[in-house]
This record gives C-alpha cells, sequence and structure tokens, in this order.
C-alpha cells in the first residue's frame, strides 16, 4: 500500500502532487500544500482526498 493512500502519513502543511477530479483520466498532476485531509476513512485506494491552501480538491497521488 502507497503512502498517498493512507490517511495516517498525510499531514496539514506538507506538499504534495495531487490529481484533480477533472484530470483524473490524463493523469495531470497539481503541486500544492495540503490545508485540509477531506477523506474520512484511514485507508483509500485511490488516494486520500485533501484541500489544498488554494482551494484546490483532489485526491494525493505523491507525497514531496
Amino acid at each position: 500500500m502507497q503512502p498517498s493512500q493512507q490517511r495516517s502519513q498525510i499531514k496539514s502543511g506538507m506538499r504534495v502532487k495531487i490529481v484533480l477530479k477533472q484530470h483524473q483520466r490524463s493523469g495531470i498532476l497539481t503541486e500544492g500544500v495540503v490545508k485540509d485531509i477531506l477523506t474520512s476513512s484511514p485507508v483509500h485506494p485511490h488516494g486520500i482526498k485533501v484541500r489544498l491552501t488554494d482551494g484546490k480538491v483532489g485526491r494525493v497521488q505523491l507525497i514531496m
């Protein structure tokens, strides 16, 4: 299991790359800093959903 799928590995203030909903098919990643963790379950197979400091919402694909 990858760290991006585990809620315990993601903290507010971390730099991450996420995939936005509209980019899920293309896989384009957006880089930013985590503001809020939106997924409540401890594990998610598609990545933990977060809100970045700039307001964008997506699933974590990479922890920087």
